[in-house]
């Protein structure tokens, strides 16, 4: 992929402002054994206070906020910010990972849900650890499609067409800062399986909500193609095909 043509944003901070709204309308939730898994043995969750740091469209802020806790979404883009759908137990910040402008020893829970990956991490695990309380918790969770599922390997495939032969993210080196660090003490890794049921305008919305596929018109035209082709080889009788993630959950205490 020649990342210096301008079709691709590559600014964490921008990237996703055209995508916004496929994003909230297509992108997939998180099973709830992930958020139950996070939460597990924490204080009284209404007294729980979490800052979700790069929180996009809130999607795992609202599922957090659905269990009670007081959340503080953290996001640097403002088209994500307003295109979140509102819940009253999530509070919107304008920030980043390596400045939140949040208190010191604030925060009991910081959680990072497929956005780990786009932070500096040193500066960011500095941060984190100026805001978290002496009993704080980190969780980092990525959710990646399972290419073991022959539908899903084969989306895969043609995202990775769309974008110009990019390569699969490599989730497991991004948590490697993490593993490493001073000021937390890694506890461990846990996976959860989900599956995404989708019919063919969300399977083409959530192709579209991906931040590295250029928005340019031959390619995105290619890519609708190519996805009615995928849909009518797999979809089932009712009209749904479903796309298997994997999601992995990373823990780690404040030393």
């Amino acid at each position: 992929m020649n990342f210096t043509t301008p079709l691709y944003n590559l600014n964490p901070l921008t990237r996703f402002s055209d995508k916004a709204e496929n994003y909230t309308k297509y992108r997939p939730i998180y099973p709830d054994a992930v958020i139950n898994k996070i939460l597990e043995n924490l204080a009284p969750l209404n007294q729980l206070f979490a800052a979700d740091i790069g929180a996009g469209t809130g999607i795992s802020a609202r599922q957090l906020a659905e269990k009670g806790v007081n959340v503080i979404a953290i996001e640097p883009n403002s088209a994500m910010r307003e295109a979140a759908e509102k819940h009253q137990n999530v509070e919107w910040k304008n920030g980043n990972a390596e400045a939140t402008n949040l208190p010191d020893a604030s925060i009991d829970l910081i959680t990072c849900f497929q956005s780990f990956h786009w932070f500096n991490p040193q500066p960011t695990l500095t941060e984190f650890r100026r805001i978290l309380k002496p009993q704080g918790k980190l969780a980092i969770v990525f959710q990646d499609i399972n290419r073991e599922d022959e539908f899903t390997k084969v989306y895969g495939e043609l995202i990775s067409k769309a974008a110009n032969n990019r390569p699969p993210t490599d989730f497991s080196s991004k948590i490697e800062p993490l593993r490493k660090s001073l000021d937390f003490e890694y506890i461990d890794c846990y996976k959860f399986p989900y599956k995404q049921e989708l019919d063919l305008s969300s399977l083409i919305g959530l192709a579209k909500s991906v931040s590295f596929i250029s928005s340019e018109e031959t390619v995105q035209k290619q890519l609708v193609d190519d996805l009615e082709n995928l849909f009518q080889r797999f979809c089932n009788s009712d009209g749904f095909v479903y796309l298997v993630y994997r999601n992995s959950v990373h823990l780690a205490n404040v030393c």
